[in-house]
């Protein structure tokens, strides 16, 4: 085994154990809390709550002049961390990140074209766009001469490869690491397990996956079925109550054109050679319980990273779906102040 080969195994193994011990003593929690719930009520997740700390507005203006819902918290001087949230989210999604780490770091997120407060805008939906977004929310918050770490969740993952393949020399200006969490750079629909299929048949035809993916058909109000829905496609079977309703207000929030809209423009992404250009520490973190974005993705885009010798970790949650910043925030937060401390 080569030396890069050992120190990989070395990083896999470090990041797998410590992920690991952060999700059990995160399920240990959850043991106490349901507990302590059955005999006096539940508590409320804190890392869920809204961030007490005021964001300030940033301005932001992407390159075809729209612009970009942006949000920033904590000292101003504080080193910079910046969160890319996924399909159909909105900045509510980094609720425990700005929570965990804003009294330390500079905490930046968006919202996503269509998303939360940014609005569709003129442009036609593609990857390339994301890319563009991204590049003027680091323009705007991460002062010259300074780097952030940049984190994506799912689409916000895609939106960081985006950006490095459409932007390669920004990527040693901007970024000083980056995570890519949930996420994947091609084959979302021939790779999901979201539709469960016998071992031996082919994958969903791109065709079908594509019009379920673009469908515009708007959302049921919350109910038991809308949970079970979106646990069963986003999430783990030992997320709390508390977890899956908040991702469902988040989901619920997002417009059927915007959701439908994002998921055909997605439905065909093929943007794996930007891993060549993220020439700065990474970190590929994923659930083993994900289904729309399953640890196949993971493991080839750590490979590619590897073998330009930029992985820093490839994190397995076990037993995490596909919301991982939700479900595991201590073992996400606890490699996210890692990076920044590089």
């Amino acid at each position: 085994m080569s030396e890069r080969s050992r120190g990989t195994a070395r990083r896999i193994l470090l990041g797998t154990v410590a992920a690991s011990a952060a999700v059990a003593a995160g399920a240990v929690v959850r043991s106490r809390r349901a507990q302590a719930a059955h005999a006096l009520g539940a508590e409320p997740n804190a890392a869920l709550r809204d961030p007490i700390l005021h964001p300030e507005t940033i301005p932001v203006v992407s390159a075809d002049g729209h612009p970009i819902h942006t949000l920033a918290y904590g000292d101003p001087d504080a080193p910079v961390i910046v969160l890319s949230h996924g399909w159909t989210c909105s900045t509510q999604f980094w609720y425990p990140q700005v929570n965990a780490l804003a009294d330390e770091f500079r905490v930046v997120t968006y919202d996503q074209r269509g998303h939360g407060r940014t609005g569709l805008g003129p442009t036609p939906l593609a990857p390339a766009l994301l890319g563009d977004d991204l590049d003027a929310v680091l323009s705007a918050t991460v002062p010259e001469g300074r780097k952030a770490v940049v984190v994506g969740h799912s689409m916000g993952g895609m939106s960081i490869m985006s950006w490095a393949l459409k932007y390669p020399e920004r990527v040693q200006q901007k970024a000083r690491a980056v995570m890519l969490a949930s996420t994947g750079p091609d084959r979302l629909v021939a790779e999901t397990t979201v539709i469960p299929l016998p071992k031996r048949a082919p994958a969903v035809p791109v065709p079908v996956g594509r019009a379920i993916l673009g469908s515009k058909a708007p959302l049921i109000a919350p109910s038991p079925l809308t949970r079970r829905g979106v646990q069963y496609v986003a999430m783990a079977a030992g997320s709390t109550r508390e977890e899956i309703d908040f991702c469902v207000r988040i989901v619920q929030d997002c417009s059927p054109a915007t959701r439908g809209g994002w998921g055909r423009a997605l439905s065909t992404l093929d943007i794996g050679a930007s891993l060549d250009n993220l020439t700065v520490p990474t970190t590929v973190l994923v659930g083993t319980a994900d289904r729309l974005t399953p640890p196949v993705h993971s493991v080839r885009m750590s490979d590619r990273l590897d073998a330009a010798g930029h992985l820093q970790r490839l994190i397995r949650l076990p037993g995490i779906g596909h919301m991982s910043t939700i479900e595991a925030p201590a073992a996400v937060n606890a490699e996210i102040v890692r990076l920044a401390r590089l």
